[in-house]
């Protein structure tokens, strides 16, 4: 029995990792193949839905992994996500100028008679998408390296990461940055060669989520339960101690932070695609604040947890904003209260709680 339960713990991140894998061959079937008037079939807005909300998972899955088990509260993570999608919408602003050698609006509206060179850099998907993880990393490490030299921790940390993206999307919406300002970037025609407008793009961008967020489960799985997700958990629970004992907790953080970092921006680079538009709103305080809710609610330093906190949410959002969208903040907050308040450890607990475990890191 023991070994069967060691078993089973041990292949339940392959078990949900498989779960995206199936999601990710289940789309194209469903949509493609099954006809409109079967009981399978999903339609565009669902296919392009889930992708969204599969891009809102990586993100809390990010958030979760420095959190959950670092114990490091940050408000800041849609930085790294706008890092990210800001380079996919330099990409794709490359292939629509492309595809009609026509500029942008917002270029066009400032007098520009070129594409700018420094855009150029991005022409290329394989290099944006390079650019977008160095770019995101390389914030992470100059902010992470000041604050964890500094030893700036709790509420002081979360107060600086929220204001840095406070700051971010204040610079966005400045027009004479050549950004697009409170516009943003839109007017994409085209992803790796193939048109946007057509249906079955988008099923395969909605499968490509899957199909990295599934990777990015196992590869932050992993870690957690390494040696370094063991130093994590040290640090999270005692850091004094641990630097008594010669770890360097700052590097430990960095090394986790900066990682973090680097699934956010992909987790952006996915969704603007999706959308098919990248504006300031993207760096809002506000996401920052939801992606915390979302790991919250789910259940903080299980990244299971946070994956079912961020799409049931993210979910509710979508349904509840198109039908009452007045009352959504209101329910939002009750929630978050209600979950917060009678589980300690969120929507997750509640399984180790009929199981009789207690402060198991799934």
């Amino acid at each position: 029995m023991k070994t069967f339960t060691l078993f089973t713990q041990r292949s339940r991140p392959f078990a949900f990792s498989l779960l995206f894998l199936a999601l990710a061959a289940y789309l194209p079937i469903s949509h493609l193949v099954f006809a409109p008037d079967s009981a399978f079939h999903l339609s565009l807005f669902l296919v392009n839905l889930i992708g969204q909300i599969v891009c809102f998972a990586l993100l809390a899955l990010a958030l979760d992994f420095v959190w959950g088990l670092l114990g490091i509260l940050s408000l800041g993570h849609g930085v790294f996500f706008g890092i990210g999608g800001y380079v996919m919408g330099f990409y794709l602003l490359n292939a629509a100028y492309g595809d009609t050698q026509v500029l942008p609006d917002f270029m066009l509206f400032m007098g520009w008679d070129k594409f700018p060179t420094v855009l150029e850099l991005f022409a290329h998907l394989p290099v944006a998408v390079i650019l977008a993880i160095v770019m995101a990393v390389a914030v992470a490490a100059v902010f992470g390296f000041a604050t964890f030299r500094s030893r700036i921790n709790g509420v002081y940390f979360s107060i600086i990461t929220q204001a840095l993206t406070y700051a971010l999307m204040l610079l966005l919406f400045n027009n004479d940055l050549g950004l697009g300002g409170n516009n943003g970037l839109t007017g994409f025609t085209s992803v790796a060669g193939f048109p946007l407008a057509q249906a079955s793009t988008q099923v395969w961008l909605a499968c490509a989520a899957c199909l990295v967020f599934s990777a990015a489960y196992l590869l932050l799985r992993t870690i957690a339960d390494s040696s370094l997700g063991q130093a994590m958990v040290g640090v999270r629970d005692d850091e004094p101690r641990l630097r008594f004992l010669g770890y360097r907790t700052d590097r430990i953080k960095l090394v986790a932070w900066c990682l973090s970092a680097a699934v956010a921006a992909v987790a952006g680079m996915l969704y603007v695609p999706q959308v098919g538009i990248i504006n300031p709103g993207i760096v809002s305080p506000l996401l920052s604040v939801e992606i915390a809710v979302w790991v919250a609610i789910g259940g903080r330093g299980t990244l299971i947890g946070a994956v079912l906190g961020a799409v049931l949410v993210t979910s509710l959002k979508f349904w509840l904003s198109a039908s009452i969208p007045s009352l959504w903040p209101f329910v939002l907050a009750a929630t978050t209260l209600f979950i917060t308040v009678g589980l300690k450890n969120g929507l997750w607990s509640v399984g180790s709680l009929i199981r009789g475990k207690r402060g198991e890191y799934v």
